[in-house]
């Protein structure tokens, strides 16, 4: 049996010419881990992460391994294994290029993706699309005809189509209604845990992060400063940022307790 993937950051730096936007971020998530949270305010640095975990970003200091490589620098020849096995998805990651595209030749390409890397599983494009709130119909639907939120939900069901080890979400339910993300989050988290795959969900929303990540980390000027059950670091941690993300979701925060 293969080892399962594992993603590690180590002591990673990272930014822009002039601007560390990360200092010293450690992060390790195996395949078949419980989910994990990554919440912060705005500039904290959450892209940042996201962009240097995907190897898209080259840190300053420190590494991001995928399976001890590098991410940034694959080789050619393990890039397209790889970044199946690690799969990022974000508020705009269904992209139309073809107008003709349906939701079913979609999710069943990403079906067949799976099947040849070896990562088949049982579930149909209908399941799929329960999965993330769509009704049957939308099946034979065209992309290019989908709104936003619609677009987000099938993107989800075309990356868990892929069956992936590690599903790095990075706010990637925007344009869905807030009660709607919830629903969506409750009929998924049984099924990522069926197919092994581990999650890191990096968002804003901190019902969605608290109601899908059983530990999670708060970035603040670059750096993990609170890690743990989210209500509990609300209820009672004392950095400022903690306390602002709080005093910000007061209602949020009771429900946590």
């Amino acid at each position: 049996m293969a080892n399962p993937t594992v993603l590690r950051a180590q002591d990673v730096w990272a930014g822009y010419p002039g601007t560390e936007v990360l200092r010293g971020i450690d992060l390790e998530v195996t395949a078949g881990d419980a989910p994990i949270g990554i919440v912060g305010p705005s500039g904290a640095g959450k892209t940042t992460l996201v962009r240097a975990l995907a190897g898209e970003l080259r840190p300053t200091r420190g590494t991001v391994t995928i399976n001890g490589r590098i991410a940034h620098r694959l080789p050619r020849g393990e890039r397209k294994h790889i970044r199946a096995a690690v799969r990022f998805t974000s508020q705009d990651s269904l992209t139309v290029t073809d107008p003709r595209l349906t939701v079913t030749r979609q999710i069943t390409t990403a079906l067949g993706e799976a099947r040849k890397a070896g990562r088949s599983h049982g579930t149909s494009v209908h399941d799929l699309l329960d999965v993330v709130g769509l009704p049957a119909h939308f099946a034979t639907r065209r992309l290019a005809t989908l709104s936003g939120g619609e677009k987000q939900r099938v993107a989800m069901a075309t990356a868990v189509a892929t069956r992936p080890e590690i599903l790095v979400l990075d706010e990637p339910l925007t344009a869905v209604d807030p009660q709607a993300r919830i629903d969506l989050v409750r009929r998924l988290a049984p099924l990522v845990t069926e197919l092994g795959t581990a999650v890191v969900l990096v968002s804003h929303d901190l019902e969605l992060v608290e109601r899908i990540s059983a530990r999670v980390h708060i970035l603040a000027e670059g750096t993990f400063v609170a890690s743990g059950e989210l209500g509990d670091l609300l209820a009672s941690h004392d950095h400022p940022t903690v306390r602002e993300l709080a005093e910000a979701a007061p209602q949020a925060v009771q429900r946590f307790r």
